[in-house]
């Protein structure tokens, strides 16, 4: 960090909703967001750092065992919602008004926050669904806002359960369109495209059951449906070089690369951590009673027409989260909330073209209305274009110059080369040790 920070610091919205922004700043340190600026880092109300907070043991522990259930199951949902239940009234024994937690609140905050501080002026860098805020706040306390950066768009006028198909379907048609850029993906896998939709569709109507190794765990009982096969593939495009080879593992009867990865959910430490509460008060209020039961399974049927109706019927990392609002109780958002942001602030919509969560196209569909934007859509980057070099690079570049950021790096900016594993295997292995990964218990946006 430089000695003598510039006057404007960059102040942070981060994601989910309900994450706890606090435990992003060596993420953020790392990109240099804060070489030659403070960084104000705001923790949203009802996130772990901001108490009372919203956290919900109880969606975790189900969250836990989820992966031993099917995942699209109507018993699965019933837990759910059971478990939201419980954690509302819990709660509201408390005394929490759920009803207080919401983006709008939140805007009114960050606005409060930067006169508290005495701050003049400064920048946003949102990230997820902290891009929702970012919008809300530009639009509501647009005095004393620089510049802005959105990394992974949340449009609030689009944003439903079922607006996260066309995410998930962009991100699926970026990835198999660079494995057929190249030439050993495309020949190894020269039909990803049908196994992954016969896979489906097979494992929906019988799925594979299996037991795999968690570290610090032990070992774990996974189910695959078909819900949970879609799920993995957009958790997986974190690392979509995998993708290929362990969805052709899984053709040929070796279901335990996916099982691992999924079955990773359960890694301890992370009970009580994440703020649901928070997640379901803005879901429940902003976006479910924008949309009905039928235009929510017509996103799923416009992305993917070929899938079964039981998968479509549970929107990506969303299942079951209209029911879940029955029994979360908050009373529906003003439609003010999804106005179209409209502004000349500075913009700059930096994206992933493997992005599963927030696809590339909210990042164009939300610069549309703002006159002063720069859209960047980085190559075979998923959930989070400031993680990677090129990204960080964009992005403290463009709070340099917010009318011309630095995008040299995009020249040679490509996806990393697929993994091709061996042809024709068809062994079936019971069980294996696995080494698992911290970013495969991804939530929210």
């Amino acid at each position: 960090m430089s000695p003598r920070p510039r006057p404007d610091p960059i102040v942070f919205f981060t994601g989910g909703p309900g994450s706890d922004a606090i435990g992003d700043i060596p993420l953020l340190t790392e990109a240099g967001l804060n070489r030659d600026r403070d960084l104000v880092i705001m923790s949203q109300r009802g996130t772990l750092s901001s108490p009372p907070a919203l956290t919900c043991p109880e969606i975790d522990r189900f969250y836990q065992e989820r992966v031993r259930l099917r995942y699209d199951a109507p018993s699965t949902g019933r837990r759910y919602v059971h478990a939201a239940g419980q954690c509302r009234a819990r709660l509201t024994a408390q005394g929490v008004d759920l009803a207080a937690y919401n983006t709008g609140e939140s805007a009114a905050d960050a606005a409060d926050l930067r006169r508290a501080l005495g701050i003049r002026e400064w920048n946003v860098f949102s990230h997820s669904y902290g891009t929702a805020l970012a919008l809300t706040y530009m639009r509501m306390f647009p005095e004393g806002i620089r510049s802005v950066t959105l990394d992974g768009a949340v449009p609030p006028s689009v944003a439903t359960p079922g607006w996260t198909w066309s995410s998930a379907k962009e991100a699926f048609d970026s990835i198999l369109g660079a494995c057929a850029a190249q030439p050993s993906c495309r020949q190894r896998y020269p039909d990803l495209e049908a196994t992954f939709i016969r896979l489906v569709r097979r494992l929906e109507a019988r799925p594979v059951t299996t037991n795999v190794t968690v570290p610090q765990v032990g070992m774990v009982k996974v189910v695959l449906d078909g819900g949970a096969l879609v799920n993995w593939m957009i958790r997986a495009s974190h690392e979509a070089a995998i993708i290929p080879s362990a969805v052709d593992e899984l053709a040929h009867g070796r279901p335990q690369r996916i099982a691992e990865q999924w079955a990773s959910t359960r890694l301890p430490g992370t009970v009580g951590m994440f703020a649901h509460g928070l997640s379901l008060s803005v879901w429940c209020s902003e976006w479910v009673p924008f949309e009905t039961p039928s235009e929510q399974l017509t996103h799923g049927l416009r992305a993917f027409p070929q899938f079964p109706r039981s998968v479509l019927a549970q929107p990506p990392q969303l299942a079951f989260l209209r029911q879940a609002c029955q029994a979360w109780d908050v009373p529906p958002a003003p439609a003010s909330i999804r106005q179209v942001t409209r502004s000349s602030i500075p913009t700059l919509a930096i994206s992933g073209g493997f992005d599963a969560q927030t696809g590339a196209q909210w990042g164009r569909y939300a610069a549309q209305t703002l006159s002063r934007s720069e859209v960047v859509t980085l190559p075979g980057v998923a959930h989070g274009a400031v993680f990677t070099p090129c990204g960080a690079e964009v992005i403290t570049s463009f709070y340099e110059n917010p009318d011309k950021p630095d995008t040299g790096c995009l020249v040679s900016k490509k996806p990393e080369p697929f993994v091709i594993g061996p042809a024709g295997v068809d062994s079936v292995t019971e069980t294996l040790s696995s080494t698992g990964s911290a970013r495969w218990s991804l939530r929210g946006f």
